[in-house]
């Protein structure tokens, strides 16, 4: 990184990964071409959790090169008083492996519906049963994992993680 000064501890970039509605994923097609989407995210400990068709662009990507690159990006905002961007984002490089347990698929999907549909959990069972037969889940093993913030403080300044956080960082929740 070459801004060592923006540069967040782990646990920061786990936080914005927790933080943000969406990530996007970046992997590479059989045919060394890059792909990128983005997609709805689950974090359990040092594993992403995300579901996806059992066919398609995505699937193809993943079976034929596992190794990814997801990138996370919160509670951006513009500054233009110092022509710039707040923001706080993490980028994780790791190994996608699709979830063929069907315990463990329905623990993701779980995850995933009450972090993004929880006021809706009185239905999952019945979604579970019709759909989960032609549901995909992807597992992606965090093996790299970075951090990285710019925010202005109350006097305009720029704080560095010195500064701390997350005390520092009030910017309200996008997820």
């Amino acid at each position: 990184m070459r801004r060592k000064d923006r540069e967040m501890p782990a646990d920061y970039a786990r936080m914005v990964l927790d933080r943000s509605l969406w990530v996007t994923l970046a992997m590479l097609d059989p045919e060394g071409n890059p792909y990128a989407v983005p997609i709805s995210i689950v974090r359990e400990d040092d594993n992403i959790y995300f579901h996806a068709a059992k066919a398609g662009r995505k699937t193809r990507c993943l079976k034929h090169r596992p190794q990814v690159c997801l990138i996370a990006v919160s509670e951006a905002r513009p500054v233009s008083r110092h022509f710039t961007m707040e923001y706080a984002s993490a980028i994780v490089h790791g190994t996608a492996q699709e979830v063929l347990d069907t315990e463990e698929k329905i623990h993701a999907l779980r995850l995933l519906c009450l972090r993004y549909a929880g006021d809706n959990m009185d239905n999952f069972d019945e979604a579970v049963e019709r759909s989960l037969s032609r549901t995909a889940i992807w597992k992606i093993a965090i093996e790299e994992i970075t951090g990285k913030r710019k925010k202005f403080g109350p006097d305009g300044r720029e704080l560095t993680f010195a500064a701390g956080w997350p005390e520092q960082d009030t910017a309200p929740r996008q997820a």
